[in-house]
């Protein structure tokens, strides 16, 4: 029995010191014939023998093998299970929790008793965002922490600026999403929309609208309204 014992710790140990030569090797590898994968974030094993994920830059993947001297980027699926492990794997990086949020740089809309909650970062310019808009007036009993990301281009800095320095931002954002009346021109401290931007790099929201339920789940895009309620109920 003891013999029994040393030999599986000297396996586990051999299979560890294996994985960190590995490790070292495919930085070591990569680093020297690419420059973007100088400063690797992580290398990782994959359920497939051989074949290990590298991160960098927070949430980029990719996969090669226990060398580093092949390289490929796309997803990884387990078909048996029907899971795509690249995206779950994504998911899990850049997943926000809610209660970590910077509301400060939000504003609230409150419908109803107010008790679901809800953030939405968008753009004033998203066509995308508009259409959602005119599908989430039908969602009730929710706070919307909304936060402006302009990511369209100049004007949308402009218009972002003047619905984030009114006196009512949540008039000034639904006036202009709904009906197409321009916000004031307005002047005023605008570091939020600043950090919005930066806070959206770092969990790689990378589109506008990106909804975020109270559970830490995402979705992306105009979503309907339906689908909406269904996240909100199984979130809050």
């Amino acid at each position: 029995m003891k013999t029994l014992r040393l030999l599986f710790a000297a396996l586990v140990l051999g299979a560890t010191l294996s994985a960190t030569a590995g490790e070292a090797e495919i930085r070591k590898n990569l680093a020297s014939r690419i420059p973007q994968f100088a400063n690797i974030d992580e290398v990782r094993k994959t359920p497939v023998n051989g074949l290990f994920e590298v991160r960098i830059n927070g949430f980029e993947i990719y996969y090669t093998d226990e060398q580093g001297n092949y390289l490929m980027q796309g997803n990884l699926i387990d078909v048996q299970a029907r899971k795509n492990l690249t995206e779950e794997r994504v998911e899990k990086l850049t997943a926000v929790d809610f209660d970590k949020l910077p509301v400060k740089d939000a504003f609230k809309i409150v419908r109803g008793n107010g008790k679901r909650k809800l953030a939405v970062f968008e753009d004033p310019n998203c066509g995308y965002c508009k259409q959602f808009e005119r599908d989430l007036k039908t969602v009730d009993n929710v706070t919307i922490y909304l936060f402006l990301y302009p990511v369209l281009g100049p004007d949308s800095n402009v218009k972002s600026r003047d619905i984030w320095c009114s006196k009512d931002k949540a008039k000034s954002w639904n006036d202009w999403m709904l009906t197409g009346v321009k916000p004031e021109a307005g002047s005023c401290d605008t570091a939020a929309l600043q950090r919005n931007i930066e806070f959206g790099r770092k969990y790689n929201i990378t589109g506008t609208p990106t909804l975020i339920f109270a559970d830490g789940t995402r979705a992306p895009g105009a979503i309907p309204a339906a689908q909406v309620e269904k996240q909100l109920a199984a979130a809050n």
